[in-house]
């Protein structure tokens, strides 16, 4: 291998943008990906509908990163939601605002987009060599990897790993480089899984005839948060935005309990109104779902732990907050995103490696997480970009 200006290894967002603005600025860069192709993991979250970002005002839009607001304010600051919306247009995947706020391309796919992004790196020069596996440092600080099956070592200016956290490890983020980093004395927090399905142990009938239904328009409460949105029956459990919201509280939690309230666009009263305005001989299924339009799943929801109570008021409170049981996370290797990972401490404000220097990092690798909804993808984009910027003032 020869030498590069900047290496930067991890071909997936974070890793990406940063080759696209170091090479704009005239630099050589080399981009190493231990997959056979890049962004799979990009790809995959383009299957549903890429969600870019999302579309609300910045500082809403900043609590969503709990814990690391206050020092990804000012990377967030630098590239914000309308600069990767229009990163997004100049690439040629116009985007729109879907009724939630969130900011998806017109193609709803991750591929297209994808595709001009290569090209554009391309024609800027960067090398892109893929099956190529980082193994740490040698001695000298010389990067070290394999590349089909010979070892060979690399010396650059600087260095920007963007390998990801270590959910989906299928995809190539499997949290293998924290045994190098920490043979440095780098600083990594546990992995953790995050944006992800608890277990729950539904009843046979249940799980049989409802696994793979939505539960939408609904609110699940924790403790003192409560988070609105949709919720995904599953087999094993219960997953999707409206549990992904509670992540690090019901992670840090579980065994815990969660109150879902079927309709939260109703006060408690409203809902007495209408269970005592029934036809007396309708059944009580027929009932809810006439008077207050709960589909079969949420009707059977209210089975769950035994026939609910005929009274008006009873029935009211139960619909109001349904007790569910959370056994445990259904684990990392399944989850949509991982916290943990290089603290914030382990870093300087430029994303540079404290204890190894012109080494920097970028995207899930960084100890922050945050829920669905577009705020993934902004965050590894932002610290690329912020990385990028800093390696071009050394």
């Amino acid at each position: 291998m020869s030498d590069a200006h900047v290496a930067i290894i991890g071909a997936g967002p974070a890793g990406l943008i940063a080759a696209e603005i170091l090479s704009a600025a005239g630099k050589r860069v080399v981009v190493y990906e231990r997959m056979p192709s890049v962004a799979r993991k990009f790809l995959m979250a383009g299957r549903g509908g890429l969600n870019l970002t999302h579309s609300e005002e910045f500082e809403r839009f900043l609590t969503r990163y709990r814990d690391s607001a206050s020092r990804l304010r000012p990377i967030l600051e630098g590239f914000t939601h309308g600069d990767l919306v229009a990163w997004a247009n100049g690439l040629g995947a116009e985007t729109f605002v879907g009724s939630s706020g969130r900011v998806f391309p017109a193609a709803m796919k991750a591929s297209p987009l994808l595709r001009a992004w290569l090209t554009r790196l391309a024609k800027q020069g960067v090398e892109i060599r893929t099956r190529v596996n980082w193994l740490g440092w040698e001695e000298d600080g010389a990067l070290r990897f394999n590349e089909n099956g010979k070892q060979a070592s690399v010396r650059t200016d600087a260095t920007l790993f963007a390998l990801g956290g270590a959910s989906w490890p299928r995809l190539g983020a499997d949290g293998s480089w924290r045994d190098p980093f920490e043979a440095r004395g780098v600083e990594v927090a546990l992995f953790q899984p995050a944006n992800v399905g608890y277990t729950v142990a539904w009843s046979d009938h249940f799980r049989s005839r409802f696994a793979g239904q939505a539960l939408k328009n609904i609110a699940i409460r924790h403790l003192a948060r409560t988070s609105l949105g949709e919720a995904m029956i599953t087999a094993y459990g219960i997953e999707g935005g409206a549990i992904y919201a509670l992540t690090s509280e019901l992670r840090a939690a579980a065994p815990t309990g969660i109150r879902i309230d079927l309709r939260p666009d109703l006060r408690p009263q409203h809902v007495i109104e209408k269970l005592t305005k029934a036809k007396p001989g309708d059944t009580l299924s027929s009932t809810l779902r006439k008077s207050l339009n709960l589909p079969p799943v949420a009707v059977a929801l209210l089975y769950e732990n035994g026939p609910p109570p005929r009274d008006p008021e009873q029935l009211t409170n139960l619909i109001k907050a349904i007790p569910i049981t959370l056994n445990a996370p259904h684990g990392i290797d399944r989850a949509i995103s991982s916290a943990g990972g290089v603290t914030w401490n382990a870093v300087d404000e430029n994303l540079q490696l404290r204890v190894i220097p012109d080494a920097y990092v970028a995207g899930e690798m960084l100890d922050w997480e945050a829920p669905t909804g577009g705020y993934l993808l902004q965050a590894c984009f932002a610290t690329g970009v912020h990385a990028a910027r800093a390696i071009l003032r050394r």
